[in-house]
C-alpha cells in the first residue's frame, strides 16, 4: 500500500485504537464496540477500511462469531525536518534480514562541532573561503554521505528488530497460552522482565487495564509462570 494512503487510514483515532486493541488479542465487533464506546455499525465501517488496506483480517469460530486480528507486520517511517519530508513503508518487517554487513551500526561517526563561516574578500561581493574552511566543507559533505548511509542501515535494523520482536512475542504467546492468540500475556511477561512488580506498574508498562492484567497474572500464577509475593503484593517471573 502507498505510504500516503496508509497514513490516511491511520489518521483516524478510533482505527488506531482498534489496532492497539487487536495487537493484544483477536476481538469480535461487540468487544471492540464496548472498548471504544462507539456503535457496532461504526466499528464495522472502521474494520472494513482496515481490511481493505490489508491491515486486518477475520475468521469465524465454532459459534459463528467473527473475530478480527492484525494480518501483517509492517513499519511506516515518516521523516520531517527543515530539509526533508518523506514517508516509507517497509513490507514486511523480518527477523531474517542480513544486518551483519551494516558498517555504520556501531554509530561510530565523528561529528564536527565547528561551523563553516564564509569570509568576504571585499571584491564585488563575492565570498571566498580559506583552504581550511574548504577542507571543513569537504569534511561536512563526507559526513553527510556517511549519515545518509547510516540512516538507511538504521531503517534496515529497525525492520530486523521489528520482525524479531514479533517472532519472540509469537513464541512467548504460544508458550504461555497454548493457542498463541492472547498477546497481552506476553506483554505482561515482558513488563515483569523490565522490572515492573506491582499490578499498577505492569498495567502501565503493558498498556492494559489493571483489572485485565490482574486476571491474567492470576491465571499464569496457577500455571507456575509467575509468582505473587503476598506480603508486598508484588509479582515476579517464576524460575
Amino acid at each position: 500500500m502507498d505510504s500516503a494512503a496508509l497514513l490516511d487510514i491511520l489518521g483516524n483515532e478510533n482505527r488506531r485504537r482498534i489496532l492497539r486493541l487487536l495487537s493484544h488479542k483477536p476481538c469480535y465487533v461487540t468487544e471492540i464496540s464496548d472498548y471504544l464506546g462507539v456503535s457496532p455499525k461504526a466499528v464495522i465501517d472502521h474494520l472494513r477500511k482496515l481490511e481493505e488496506a490489508g491491515l486486518v483480517e477475520s475468521r469465524t469460530d465454532d459459534q459463528r462469531r467473527k473475530y478480527f486480528n492484525i494480518s501483517r507486520n509492517l513499519r511506516l517511517e515518516v521523516d520531517v525536518s527543515p530539509y526533508e519530508f518523506g514517508m516509507k513503508s517497509a513490507y514486511p518487517a523480518s527477523p531474517n534480514l542480513d544486518v551483519s554487513s551494516c558498517q555504520y551500526l556501531s554509530l561510530n561517526v565523528q561529528y564536527l562541532d565547528e561551523r563553516v563561516e564564509s569570509a568576504d574578500d571585499g571584491e564585488e561581493g563575492v565570498e571566498q573561503i580559506s583552504d581550511s574552511e574548504a577542507s571543513e566543507v569537504a569534511d561536512l559533505a563526507a559526513e553527510l554521505n556517511c549519515l545518509e548511509d547510516l540512516k538507511g542501515e538504521l531503517s534496515l535494523a529497525q525492520r530486523w528488530v521489528h520482525g524479531r520482536m514479533t517472532s519472540v512475542l509469537d513464541s512467548l504467546s504460544e508458550a504461555v497460552d497454548g493457542n498463541g492468540e492472547n498477546r497481552i500475556r506476553a506483554e505482561i511477561l515482558a513488563a515483569l522482565a523490565a522490572g515492573a512488580e506491582t499490578t499498577a506498574e505492569i498495567s502501565q508498562e503493558a498498556k492494559a487495564p489493571a483489572r485485565i492484567v490482574e486476571s491474567h497474572l492470576e491465571r499464569m500464577a496457577e500455571r507456575g509462570i509467575v509468582e505473587l509475593d503476598r506480603e508486598n503484593d508484588t509479582w515476579t517471573l517464576a524460575g
